[in-house]
């Protein structure tokens, strides 16, 4: 892509502020603990991988900013950056898989000084960005394999390394089926209200990836109208029976594929699988702020008093769900194609 994504700065993360995209390609620096977390709760920073690596180095930032301190003083420091960094997000199931993993090593690790702490932490956050990017490559590898040559795809969202800091889920696998030639062309929903359709179209448009950019409301007509083989989307949280989470308008374009005869194809890494999860009704679904659909950039297109319904995310059942694509293979879902 040529913009780093993050980017580990000796002692601080520098971030791209996926805001600002794709008009302006602007860089912020993180060197506090809330920094991190109010990237992630504004979407500077967005997608269930990213979010669960930003989220490490966050907790890594608040051991290293600490570690001249007494233990006990770091410790509190360490669990309040955990504390503060898991009230962020409530669906992406990344996130608290990766604070689990740093409080593992905080909790491992007690007799040591809080600077040998500090740099097990930081290590055990670049591990988690380092098994990430692994991980999209094998996914990249084992998705593209469904898609037959010059076809058409549908994504929604943005899976690509916006998503993740390393190839993508989704994207990454439309990306590596584009090398393989049996991409010709990507369909990218609009994904409202925070448009970050926008991003995928960035990501494709610097890889050189032909893509159209469409409305959302124009999923159904697209595909009676053209011929597209799969959609192809990411997974904040998939839970045991095969449910699956993802950004608002995936449910929707699920029952037209279905509709249409059109592969649906959910791309996630392992540590998004949710085995704790039973089934989608128990994932606790984001409500954001009303003003993201009142509000077209800064301007208001609704009065503040009209009342808005505002989910991040929605539930795709299993039995509308073709393959599931992981680093580790591919599996079939509960639809017969």
């Amino acid at each position: 892509m040529g913009v780093p994504v993050i980017s580990w700065k000796n002692d601080y993360l520098m971030v791209l502020d996926q805001t600002k995209l794709p008009l302006r390609e602007q860089s912020v620096d993180l060197t506090k603990p809330e920094e991190y977390a109010r990237a992630i709760r504004d979407m500077k920073v967005r997608g269930a991988p990213l979010i669960g690596i930003v989220a490490a180095y966050g907790v890594a930032q608040a051991a290293l900013n600490s570690q001249n301190e007494q233990f006990a003083e770091f410790e509190k420091h360490v669990r309040r950056a955990l504390e503060s960094l898991a009230a962020t997000r409530p669906t992406a199931v990344n996130l608290f898989w990766a604070l689990k993993r740093m409080q593992a090593v905080l909790d491992d690790n007690i007799l040591r000084s809080p600077a040998k702490h500090a740099l097990a932490l930081l290590n055990e956050a670049k591990s988690i960005h380092r098994e990430q990017v692994e991980a999209d490559r094998a996914m990249a590898m084992n998705g593209a394999a469904l898609i037959p040559r010059n076809s058409n795809v549908l994504t929604i969202c943005n899976t690509g390394a916006l998503a993740t800091g390393g190839e993508g889920t989704a994207l990454g696998v439309i990306f590596e089926a584009h090398r393989q030639k049996r991409v010709k062309r990507v369909f990218v929903p609009e994904t409202r209200p925070r448009m970050q359709g926008r991003l995928t179209a960035w990501e494709l448009h610097k890889g050189r990836v032909p893509y159209k950019f469409i409305p959302d409301t124009s999923v159904g007509a697209l595909l009676s109208r053209e011929e597209v083989a799969a959609a192809i989307v990411g997974a904040d949280r998939i839970a045991a029976n095969g449910d699956v989470a993802n950004k608002i308008g995936t449910y929707q374009m699920a029952v037209l594929c279905a509709r249409h005869g059109v592969k649906f194809i959910v791309a996630a890494p392992r540590s998004t699988f949710d085995a704790g999860c039973p089934t989608g009704n128990d994932i606790t679904i984001e409500e954001r702020d009303g003003d993201e659909v009142r509000k077209v950039g800064r301007c208001f297109v609704l009065p503040k008093e009209y009342l808005v319904w505002n989910p991040a995310f929605d539930i795709t059942p299993r039995e509308l769900i073709s393959h599931y694509v992981s680093e580790d293979g591919v599996e079939s879902g509960g639809r017969e194609d």
